[in-house]
């Protein structure tokens, strides 16, 4: 009997020293760590790059809105719907090399009536789409501009510049069709509005509009 008694406390002293020395032995924990962080490491790396390329894309809708309306009030009394519409390409090109979805920017003349409350009438409008042009708000209906602008008898130029911002995530999984949580990420509207005063004349006429 005191064979088999000793046979199980050595066996048990044997299992308590495997297990003190698995305790002891540190190889292999930094290949586990990592694993456990390196998920989370990439994510912040990707997060941190996305939000950065899309406050420089918001800069960059901000700065088309701001560029096209300075070209097109610098313009003589009258601009060609020919080059209202280049001027226009011209300030997409901006956003590059940022594409994964297309601009609208729509340039809208518009008279401030010769009333004491005046009504914001629209003279002419033009609307691009991606590479499409088109007509934006129709002729003579009234629009809405900040009080602070509205001056009786004068002339103001509007220019809008908008985008539907894809993240990388949203834009890869659409071409996977695929998009799942990342759905919630998709299209993060931008939008810039500036309005400026004719430099040369009272007011721009634009010509086929």
């Amino acid at each position: 009997m005191k064979t088999l008694v000793d046979e199980v406390q050595g066996r048990l002293r044997s299992a308590a020293r495997a297990v003190r020395a698995l305790a002891s032995d540190r190889r292999g924990v930094a290949a586990v760590e990592f694993a456990f962080i390196a998920p989370v490491l990439l994510s912040l790396y990707f997060v941190t790059m996305e939000v950065s390329q899309a406050i420089e894309t918001n800069r960059k809708v901000s700065r088309v809105g701001s560029m096209v309306a300075d070209l097109v009030t610098q313009q003589s009394s009258e601009v060609p719907k020919d080059e209202l519409e280049a001027i226009m390409k011209i300030g997409s090109v901006i956003l590059q090399p940022y594409n994964r979805s297309e601009p609208t920017i729509t340039v809208t003349a518009i008279y401030l009536t010769d009333e004491n409350n005046p009504d914001a009438e629209v003279q002419w409008s033009r609307k691009m789409t991606g590479t499409s042009f088109g007509e934006g708000p129709a002729k003579d209906t009234i629009t809405s501009v900040p009080d602070t602008l509205k001056i009786r008898n004068t002339f103001l130029i509007r220019v809008t510049s908008e985008l539907d911002y894809e993240p990388v995530i949203t834009w890869s999984a659409k071409k996977e069709a695929a998009l799942g949580f990342a759905a919630a990420f998709d299209g993060i509207g931008m939008k810039e509005t500036y309005y400026l005063r004719p430099r040369m004349t009272e007011r721009i006429e634009c010509k086929g509009c």
